[in-house]
């Protein structure tokens, strides 16, 4: 039986492709620093490998038997040069995919990443892309669009009723939500037809703007809610304050100025579209 290892798998996308796995019947490795946080009914079902991504001489040990890989850049805002970390993490993933010669690797990455540089914390994931393509194994590069879940991280402004964003308020854009990720990411790590190297959006049911969303959430939670525009320099003074390192809330801001106006890269058919609605899920 193929052996999958799964990072970040109590994130939103990883707890979900964990999930997915089990009851397909598989055991999947999970690469994490503490299984603890695992939920306990899990553990008789999974192979927990405890330890750091950031050290590949762990990377490498913590996938030795494993046939497919789903990479994840838990991307950290506290270092001042976040794109550095994910390129280094990549490259840790690299030496296992060939140490180990892992045969397919499901990554999950982000729209924007087709322009290689200019995106801000996006580009580090592109050097992901390339970095992993490099090794000649079989690569499948998830362009995702905007998380639901992103909205979780702005709550106290949400339950004040303002949704702010440095986007253009009715500019439209992909937004999916993280477990119809998941789906994509087990579908394509259980799977052993495909190969080479793949680009494939998940885009969601429909393209949204923040005013469509804040619209959503009005509707939903019977909450008023209201989309505010903040400016790029408005944007950085408020990261700096929540004490993300100057560098890193630099990286932040030129994710949204490099995307602002990137017309979306692939169509909206079959491939790319998702079912759960933002209306679902809130």
């Amino acid at each position: 039986m193929t052996t999958i290892a799964v990072t970040t798998p109590t994130g939103h996308v990883g707890s979900r492709v964990v999930r997915i796995l089990v009851q397909a019947g598989v055991r999947p490795v999970l690469l994490l620093r503490d299984a603890g946080r695992l939920d306990p009914d899990l553990l008789p079902y999974v192979e927990p490998r405890e330890g750091d991504l950031r050290d590949p001489d762990y990377v490498v040990a913590a996938t030795e038997g494993v046939d497919a890989l789903f990479w994840v850049d838990p991307t950290d805002l506290s270092v001042d040069d976040p794109n550095a970390s994910t390129r280094a993490l990549a490259e840790h993933a690299a030496a296992a995919v060939r140490q180990h010669a892992i045969s397919r690797v499901v990554l999950q990455s982000s729209g924007g990443a087709e322009l290689r540089q200019g995106a801000g914390l996006i580009d580090g994931l592109a050097a992901a892309e390339e970095i992993l393509g490099a090794t000649g194994t079989n690569l499948l590069a998830l362009r995702c669009g905007y998380f639901f879940s992103n909205l979780l991280d702005d709550l106290d402004s949400l339950r004040a009723g303002v949704l702010m964003t440095a986007m253009t308020p009715d500019r439209r854009l992909p937004w999916v939500a993280p477990h119809d990720v998941a789906g994509v990411v087990a579908a394509n790590l259980l799977a052993e037809a495909w190969s080479g190297l793949r680009i494939q959006g998940v885009h969601g049911p429909e393209d949204l703007s923040f005013a469509d969303v804040a619209r959503t959430i009005t509707e939903v939670t019977g909450h008023p809610v209201a989309v505010h525009q903040i400016g790029d320099d408005e944007l950085l003074e408020a990261l700096t304050s929540l004490g993300i390192p100057e560098g890193a809330a630099r990286q932040v801001v030129g994710m949204t100025t490099g995307v602002r106006e990137l017309a979306r890269e692939q169509a909206r058919d079959v491939l790319t579209t998702t079912p759960t609605t933002l209306s679902a899920w809130a």
